[in-house]
């Protein structure tokens, strides 16, 4: 029976906010509660040499906004946006290692942190609330070269973007949001719940 189901995904990234939330409120619905969302750093300043862009994340919240659920975001500010979502990774890793539940717990409580609560996640002293809030102890060197194996682990394993959910042998990005990037014009991003819904049944089949 499948306990755990594996999401690459950085913390930063509007979409897996979005993706994530999703995903865990279909698990519950579905009576599975017990299946953790085991999600794995997919450090994006590492896959593209460079951090998010607060500005283009800012657009793209707006279009989240606008376009899926004006509830969420409510918090951001731009000029709170971190730095950074290394040390924030890396002590979403030491949740893990603590235990799975608190792992996921701190993955979702880091999010709300950035994009509900206008919280900069690479502050040390914002990092070290989170890891007493959740009693854990903050992250150290053996987390951040977590952080550095999964994004390895990721690219081996092909992943596509921010957030791309394995389980088993069946695998799929972003299966929540449809989104369509016209050479003119904004984003446009339409909810999939049927075809999130489809692979999460096929990963608890």
């Amino acid at each position: 029976m499948t306990t755990s189901i594996d999401v690459f995904a950085d913390i930063w990234c509007p979409f897996a906010h979005i993706g994530l939330r999703c995903a865990r409120e279909q698990l519950d619905a579905a009576g599975r509660p017990d299946v953790v969302l085991r999600i794995r750093p997919w450090p994006l300043e590492l896959v593209n040499s460079a951090p998010m862009d607060p500005d283009r994340t800012t657009a793209h919240i707006a279009h989240l906004r606008h376009q899926i659920d004006d509830t969420r975001f409510v918090g951001f500010r731009v000029e709170t946006f971190p730095t950074s979502t290394i040390e924030p990774l890396a002590l979403t890793e030491r949740a893990y290692v603590v235990d799975p539940q608190v792992g996921e717990a701190m993955a979702f409580a880091l999010r709300e942190a950035l994009f509900e609560r206008g919280i900069d996640i690479s502050d040390p002293e914002a990092i070290a609330a989170l890891a007493a809030e959740h009693g854990i102890d903050p992250p150290g060197p053996e987390d951040r070269e977590a952080v550095i194996a999964s994004w390895h682990e990721g690219q081996a394993r092909g992943v596509k973007g921010s957030p791309h959910f394995f389980c088993g042998d069946a695998e799929m990005f972003c299966p929540s949001l449809d989104i369509t990037r016209p050479a003119e014009g904004e984003v446009i991003i339409d909810l999939d719940v049927d075809r999130l819904a489809g692979f999460l049944r096929a990963c608890l089949d």
